[in-house]
């Protein structure tokens, strides 16, 4: 049997590429039966039912999967934010990147439309750069106006499956067309009532660039957690290298005695508004606990 990549998942059908062709396809009940839903980025067995359409079959192992935006088998994200229209917000980006390291997916940052911003704002702008560089990312500031950070961006994509996620109006689209003019994505401005963007990609699509295979995904603003408390510390790379040295074997680093995370907050070796964010996002997964 043919096997090939779900690349694009639209209406009802997903667009399977096998070598030079894509095939339509869809579904087989048996998916149904089984909830379990094709995504973009599924290694998938399929049957022809002529030369351009087919069935869907076997969904082979999945690596890993996101549920917003839904597709599979990631092996980095780009993490989109804006400097500036949105504004740039850690508490956010930090919402993100605890989503990807549950996923055990590599992140990087890119903060966009860094050309908008005045010098002062840029030197605000590149500490924060140093802080999660110091917390063990690689952080990019690009402009697709400018073409800053183009060419540094473009080594991170390789022959890799990435996934471009962010806000809506942080410039996703316009950062993959600047690396790659012939795609031509459409692109939005920011609305000045409501003060973010518009949705500009309404489905998942994976696009070869290079060698690679990125997804430009629809732009979010929030993001549900589904992991347990003992494992939100893993999520931040900071407090997960320095729990090691707390005393006590399960600590959630918040009112535990002898914590080495808070001891490392104290000195400043852990930035304190990304504790913050960390007991912030601790109380709200304790909260969807049920209660009885």
């Amino acid at each position: 049997m043919p096997e090939g990549k779900i690349i694009k998942a639209l209406a009802g059908f997903y667009y399977v590429k096998d070598g030079d062709k894509t095939i339509q396809c869809r579904g087989r009940g048996v998916f149904r039966k089984r909830k379990i839903t094709p995504l973009v980025g599924d290694d998938v067995v399929y049957q022809y039912e002529n030369e351009q359409e087919g069935y869907i079959l076997e969904i082979k192992e999945r690596k890993n999967e996101l549920v917003r935006p839904p597709i599979s088998n990631v092996d980095q994200a780009i993490l989109v934010f804006s400097a500036v229209e949105p504004a740039f917000s850690t508490l956010l980006l930090d919402r993100f990147l605890v989503l990807i390291e549950a996923n055990y997916i590599q992140a990087i940052i890119v903060i966009s439309k860094f050309d908008l911003l005045s010098e002062s704002e840029q030197q605000v702008i590149m500490q924060y750069k140093e802080d999660y560089e110091k917390a063990g990312y690689d952080v990019l500031t690009t402009s697709s106006v400018t073409a800053e950070g183009m060419q540094e961006l473009k080594p991170f994509i390789g022959e890799s499956v990435s996934v471009f996620a962010g806000q809506s109006g942080v410039g996703k689209s316009s950062l993959l067309n600047a690396l790659d003019p012939e795609l031509q994505l459409k692109t939005n401005d920011i609305s000045s009532h409501l003060g973010r963007g518009k949705h500009t990609t309404r489905h998942v699509e994976l696009i070869p660039i290079g060698e690679g295979l990125v997804a430009d995904t629809p732009g979010f603003s929030s993001l549900d957690f589904t992991i347990d408390e003992g494992e939100l510390s893993d999520c931040f790379p900071e407090m997960r290298e320095k729990s090691q040295e707390c005393k006590f074997r399960g600590c959630l680093h918040d009112k535990e005695p002898k914590c080495a995370v808070k001891e490392a907050v104290e000195s400043g070796e852990i930035k304190q508004y990304r504790y913050d964010h960390y007991l912030e996002f601790l109380a709200e997964i304790r909260d969807r606990k049920p209660r009885y």
